[in-house]
């Protein structure tokens, strides 16, 4: 139904979460074996971003894309992903599956609001 509403609308007039999924749906026109997104979550309301994330997680795990998330929310990266790095200043300090890393005492302390 909301793709219906805004077929016609071009998509400089669309917010940024619509713009988020069109740039996903654009990308997975090609078929891709792997997805890189780049701070899916950036400025986007907290609505909308749990509805992206909801589609990177379907679209890893139903249609079997591999995808690299970059993202800076860590609490959300850690819930939709298998394994996860964590850097600081450009370096990798930490990486391990993403559910060892959620209870990391030092991931939590400095990323996950203790």
């Amino acid at each position: 139904a909301r793709r219906e509403e805004r077929a016609e609308q071009g998509a400089g007039a669309r917010s940024g979460g619509d713009n988020g999924m069109l740039a996903i749906g654009r990308a997975l026109k090609s078929k891709p074996r792997c997805l890189m997104l780049d701070e899916p979550s950036l400025g986007i309301a907290p609505l909308l971003v749990k509805t992206i994330f909801e589609t990177i997680r379907e679209i890893n795990q139903s249609v079997g894309i591999t995808v690299l998330l970059v993202e800076q929310n860590a609490n959300l990266a850690l819930e939709v992903s298998h394994y996860g790095y964590v850097l600081e200043t450009g370096r990798i300090i930490l990486h391990d599956r993403s559910a060892a890393l959620r209870v990391n005492e030092k991931v939590k302390n400095a990323y996950l609001g203790g």
